[in-house]
């Protein structure tokens, strides 16, 4: 099969464009077209032998047709090539106020200014991240760092599958019966083998029947440490309000440990691409965000242990002891940042086939298998527009299914925008999911007009349910109060009787000193990836206090 192919296209300045792509050229299958015909052409051409183009990148200003336009035609035979549009300088600052719309409405990817000589960093670093995100997101990954053997691709298999991409490991799937699942295979030394079964990071294969089961054999149990330890800090969630927590307290030397309970980046990881996170003009996926995250708070000594829930607090004066299925952890501070999870649909028919077309969240790794299908997203939040642009790369259609009138309320201006100009994505308003089934997996839904009554039965092969925000904090003692939604109450928000003299507890600290709540869930926090990493760091102050405070009351009185 050949390498996947770069698309160039320029009239004037392809021998620029050649000149700078020349370092591609080893992993990527470089094409030339001086105008947007020829590139159509030569698309065409690599569709037919096999092939796949990963990247156009063409000038602001092409011979025979706006740039805009040549993007959409060729977006019609390669959906899921990404797009750069590169200005000489000459018009650079012209041309970028014309098509800045576009690239808001995601038209294209990047918009970048043509190099003007060698080594040009800045430039070669926006293409990179660009043909990253399409490494990690459409091809299949030439290394695998984890292998998956299974039988069959069931909602076990998936659910691992997917945690493994939200952890940043290359993974691929394998049957028994492929010498790759032979190799395996025959690593378990004449064990019964009960699938999927993992191997991961080199390490000996795993049956696992769980994604808690190939957390702990990855990453290992809270018991690793040592049980006369107290920590400064435990962290209850790995998701961007728990992670800026654990980087901003582990820089700041507390010792710091991060439990969660499944794949690190929380909700947001799921996230397939974030365009309003400030800081990366050209967007971030949520896996990326949440593992340059864990690897920042790890370099400053942060400890992750993952696949843990913890399941009770015992609240102590000066220590907090946090139990978990693997061990105990005990910590002077404690920070709450679970965050929520997607609400069930609670159609019976629905729930039994999840895993089987049926997929809780963006489910990544499940959007390539929807290929040529129609598919469903249910939700008006950020994430399920997300999921929607995600899939329409793949699926013949996508569907966003709400039962408000519109998305103004909930979802983000930019990508309400970004969904009216895909073609491939309409959204259904005043509608419900109310049935479905198929046979051994989803083929088909029954939704509800809200307004109407009316019922209609639809073909697909895929839903997608991101339905909105339930807490997760089971967990958190009785002493921690919450609303009546169950979210935890913070500073002002507590009631006034619990206040100590009159006086509140921090904006972010909890109704039990050393015990601190962050991200989406709080009760009143904004719920929004940049609100929670704001949250996350702005917590450690009050952590560095409370600590202070103990250390203080330890000093005996001259």
């Amino acid at each position: 099969m050949p390498n996947p192919a770069i698309v160039l296209v320029s009239d004037k300045y392809l021998d620029v464009l050649e000149e700078q792509f020349w370092r591609y050229g080893r992993d990527y299958d470089i094409h030339s077209a001086s105008n947007a015909q020829q590139a159509l052409e030569t698309t065409e051409q690599i569709r037919a032998a096999g092939g796949q183009v990963a990247l156009y990148v063409a000038d602001s200003r092409l011979a025979d047709a706006h740039v805009l336009k040549a993007f959409h035609n060729w977006r019609a035979i390669v959906p899921t090539a990404r797009r750069l549009v590169t200005a000489h300088m000459d018009h650079f600052r012209e041309d970028s106020v014309a098509l800045r719309p576009g690239l808001a409405k995601g038209k294209f990817d990047a918009f970048l200014l043509m190099p003007r000589g060698v080594r040009d960093e800045e430039f070669h670093t926006a293409v990179t991240e660009v043909l990253s995100d399409w490494g990690s997101t459409v091809a299949a990954p030439e290394v695998e760092t984890v292998r998956i053997i299974s039988p069959v691709l069931d909602g076990h298999t998936m659910a691992i599958r997917d945690f493994m991409y939200r952890m940043g490991m290359p993974v691929r799937t394998f049957s028994p019966e492929s010498s790759e699942g032979q190799e395996v295979l025959a690593q378990l030394d004449g064990q019964e083998p009960k699938y999927p079964i993992v191997r991961a990071l080199g390490s000996e294969p795993v049956c696992a029947p769980s994604v808690h089961d190939v957390a702990v054999a990855i990453y290992g149990a809270p018991s690793d440490i040592d049980v006369d330890q107290v920590v400064d800090l435990v962290i209850v969630g790995g998701g961007p309000a728990g992670l800026a927590a654990a980087v901003y307290g582990a820089s700041e030397g507390l010792s710091t440990v991060v439990v969660e309970a499944e794949a690190i980046g929380g909700q947001a990881g799921t996230s397939s691409m974030i365009r309003n996170y400030l800081g990366f003009p050209r967007g971030i996926s949520g896996m990326r965000l949440a593992q340059r995250a864990r690897s920042q708070a790890i370099r400053f000594g942060t400890r992750f242990f993952t696949g843990w829930p913890v399941e009770g607090v015992s609240v102590g004066d000066r220590v907090h002891t946090l139990k978990t299925g693997g061990g105990e952890l005990r910590a002077r501070a404690v920070v709450i940042a679970t965050g929520v999870s997607y609400r069930k649909l609670r159609v019976e028919a629905i729930d039994s086939l999840v895993g089987r077309g049926v997929f809780y969240g963006a489910a990544m790794t499940a959007a390539r298998e929807m290929e040529d299908q129609d598919v469903f997203v249910v939700g008006g939040g950020n994430s399920a527009g997300q999921a929607a642009v995600h899939l329409s790369r793949f699926a013949r259609s996508v569907t966003i299914l709400i039962r408000r009138p519109s998305l103004a309320a909930t979802m983000s201006d930019y990508l309400i925008k970004e969904l009216e100009y895909n073609p491939m994505v309409t959204v259904r308003s005043c509608s419900e999911v109310v049935d479905g089934g198929g046979e051994g997996r989803l083929e088909w839904i029954e939704l509800k007009d809200t307004t109407t009554g009316e019922l209609s039965r639809h073909q697909t092969g895929g839903l997608f349910l991101l339905l909105g925000a339930e807490p997760l904090c089971d967990w958190v003692p009785s002493e921690v109060i919450k609303d009546e939604r169950g979210f935890v109450l913070t500073g002002r928000d507590v009631p006034k009787e619990t206040w100590i003299n009159g006086v509140p507890p921090g904006n972010l600290a909890t109704t039990v000193p050393g015990i601190f709540a962050v991200g989406d869930i709080r009760a009143g926090s904004m719920k929004r990836v940049a609100a929670a990493s704001g949250e996350g760091s702005s917590v450690v102050p009050l952590v560095h206090s409370w600590i202070e405070s103990l250390n203080e009351a330890e000093v005996p009185s001259s």
